[in-house]
């Protein structure tokens, strides 16, 4: 399939002179995730991982919680008139005796490369429970120095952006910061769902040993994603939401916030940090 980018006519204006080249872009394709041959939801993202993306995106729904829930996840016909496959319609299988929830408006979602939770109808429909509650025992324990060379081995992880500039990246990391594995996509959190979709299919749910790294800002639907992949620390290069850090704070989620340099912010599940000295009172 390989259409990961894509090329296109492009007019560079450099310091007064004019030039026209091709520039390497990323792709950016709808994809629709079909559950048992009916349509679920419909998202944004950049081809490649599309089994595991969707494999993750049911993970963070409740819909399945281990590989053994799902019978197959295969391409289907796409809508061309000719009826050639576009590879961007795929239909996940659930095992024989796997509950199917209901597919109604309230679940048909629809999202974007920039929200990955448009379109639900409210709140408490978001806040599903999840199947691997954050029992890391022992807890997860890592210090600020480990976190702050973390968003430079992401950095050199990502191949992609470096040729497009136009990427976002997740990324696992063991507590001794390992890299364990990447994605990236046009959408923040299709690359988390690649992530634990993958994980999924080759039976390492609950990620309950692992810290997750995304590239932009911590928004709620990346926290819940964490939550229900059993990931127990979730750190990010910019700022988090008040509803991310409620939602942190409400599941026992550590998050961590404005990672730059030696410098970041802990908003919620501070003792999976190793603190030098007491934080000062407010």
């Amino acid at each position: 399939m390989g259409r990961v980018t894509e090329r296109r006519r492009t007019i560079r204006i450099r310091e007064g002179a004019v030039t026209t080249r091709p520039d390497t872009l990323v792709a950016e394709e709808p994809l629709e995730i079909r559950l048992n041959g009916k349509p679920l939801a419909i998202t944004m993202r950049t081809p490649g991982d599309d089994f595991a993306l969707a494999a993750g995106f049911l993970v963070s729904e409740g819909v399945i919680g281990e590989g053994a829930e799902v019978r197959s996840i295969v391409y289907c016909a796409g809508a061309t008139a000719d009826g050639v496959n576009t590879y961007n319609v795929v239909d996940v299988r659930l095992a024989p005796g796997v509950a199917v929830p209901d597919i109604t408006l309230e679940r048909n979602v629809y999202t974007t490369s920039s929200c990955g939770l448009c379109g639900k109808a409210s709140l408490d429909a978001v806040r599903t429970t999840t199947r691997h509650p954050l029992t890391d025992t022992p807890p997860v324990r890592v210090t600020p120095a480990l976190l702050a060379a973390l968003p430079g081995r992401l950095r050199e992880a990502q191949r992609v952006f470096d040729r497009t500039g136009g990427l976002h990246a997740a990324a696992l990391f063991s507590p001794e910061g390992a890299l364990l594995d990447i994605r990236e996509d046009v959408g923040r959190h299709n690359a988390v769902d690649k992530l634990v979709g993958r994980a999924l299919t080759e039976g390492g749910l609950p990620l309950s040993r692992t810290v997750l790294l995304v590239s932009g800002r911590a928004s709620f639907e990346l926290v819940q994603k964490a939550v229900m992949a059993g990931i127990p620390m979730l750190a990010a290069v910019s700022a988090p939401s008040s509803l991310a850090v409620d939602l942190a704070v409400e599941s026992g989620l550590t998050l961590v916030g404005f990672l730059r340099g030696t410098s970041m912010n802990v908003y919620a599940g501070e003792h999976r940090v190793v603190l030098e000295g007491p934080a000062d009172p407010d």
